[in-house]
C-alpha cells in the first residue's frame, strides 16, 4: 500500500505533462488524457511505479551499496543536494563530466588531486608555495570541488543511478546503460520510458513535483539504511554472545573433569592391592596339601 495519497500528487502538479506536439509515443501507456493541448499523466500508474522503484532502492541501500543521483536542471539542484546529503549518497548537480562513469579511473584521479591539495594545507607544504602557485591551486581546488566534491566518497561505480529528466541527462543515461547500471528516473511525457529500467511517470519540471517524488524515494532509502544498521547491531551482539560462550566453555569442562581425573588412580590402586592379596591367602592351603 502506497504512503502517498492521490490528492498529494494532484496538489504537487505531478500529473501535468508537456504539450501534445512534444510528446513521445512510447509514453502512451502512462497518459490519462489530453486537456487543453496538454497531456495529463495517469497518477495511478505513477503511484504503482513509484512504489516499485522505492522498494528496489530500499533493497539496494539495505545491501550497503551506493546510489548516484543526477539532476543538473536549475529547479532540481537544491532539492537533490539537500536530501541526498542526509543519506550520505553521491550526487551530481553541476555539469555532468563526460566519462564520469565509463572512465571512472580518471574521475578518481581528479578526486585524489583534490585530496592532495587539502593535504598540502595541513602538512605545511602550502606555506612553501609562492603567491602565484597558491592562487593556481586554490582555483583548481574550487573547480574540482564544484564538479567532483559531491562524489568524493564514491570509491567504486554505483549500484544504481537516479535521474531527474533523462533528456537533459542523456549522457549520464548512456554511460549507465553502457555499464549495465540500473537506471531509476522521473520521465515526463516528452521522454522515452523504455530507456529506463525503473521509470516513474511524473512532471520533471515543477519543483513541487520533484520534491514530492524525492521525499518518497529518500524516505525508502533511509528505511533501508536503518534496517541495515539494526541488522548489523544484532549480528554484532550475537557474535559477542557466541564468543563469551566459547570463553566460558573450557572453564566448565575443567570443573567437570577434575574429580574424574583424581578418582582414576585410586581405583587402579585398589585393583592392584586385590591382586597382591590373592596369592598370599592361597599359599598356606598349598603347603597343607
Amino acid at each position: 500500500m502506497s504512503k502517498l495519497k492521490f490528492e498529494d500528487l494532484l496538489d504537487a502538479g505531478v500529473h501535468f505533462g508537456h504539450l501534445k506536439r512534444k510528446w513521445n509515443p512510447a509514453m502512451a501507456p502512462y497518459i490519462f488524457e489530453e486537456k487543453k493541448g496538454i497531456h495529463i499523466i495517469d497518477l495511478n500508474k505513477t503511484i504503482a511505479h513509484l512504489d516499485q522503484s522505492s522498494a528496489a532502492l530500499k533493497q539496494i541501500a539495505k545491501s550497503g551499496k551506493k546510489i548516484l543521483f543526477v539532476a543538473t536542471k536549475k529547479q532540481a539542484k537544491e532539492i537533490i543536494s539537500s536530501r541526498v546529503e542526509e543519506l550520505n549518497m553521491p550526487y551530481v548537480t553541476e555539469r555532468w563530466s563526460g566519462g564520469m562513469l565509463t572512465n571512472f579511473a580518471t574521475t578518481r584521479k581528479s578526486i585524489r588531486k583534490m585530496s592532495a591539495i587539502d593535504k598540502m594545507q595541513v602538512d605545511g607544504t602550502w606555506t612553501t608555495l609562492n603567491k602565484r602557485e597558491r592562487l593556481f591551486k586554490t582555483r583548481q581546488r574550487e573547480k574540482l570541488q564544484k564538479n567532483f566534491g559531491s562524489i568524493a566518497d564514491m570509491t567504486r561505480q554505483p549500484a544504481a543511478i537516479f535521474i531527474v529528466d533523462i533528456i537533459k541527462e542523456h549522457i549520464a543515461l548512456k554511460e549507465a546503460k553502457r555499464l549495465n547500471i540500473p537506471v531509476f528516473a522521473m520521465v515526463d511525457t516528452n521522454s522515452n520510458p523504455k530507456l529506463v529500467d525503473f521509470p516513474i511517470p511524473a512532471n520533471d519540471d515543477a519543483a513541487k513535483s520533484i520534491t514530492l517524488i524525492m521525499d518518497t524515494v529518500c524516505a525508502s532509502i533511509k528505511e533501508g539504511l536503518e534496517e541495515r544498521k539494526s541488522a548489523k547491531e544484532t549480528a554484532d551482539k550475537d557474535a559477542k554472545a557466541k564468543a563469551a560462550k566459547k570463553e566460558a566453555a573450557p572453564v566448565a569442562d575443567a570443573k567437570v573433569e577434575a574429580p574424574v581425573a583424581e578418582a582414576a588412580p585410586a581405583a587402579e590402586v585398589k585393583v592392584e592391592e586385590a591382586k597382591a592379596e590373592t596369592p598370599a591367602t592361597d599359599a598356606p592351603a598349598e603347603e597343607a596339601k
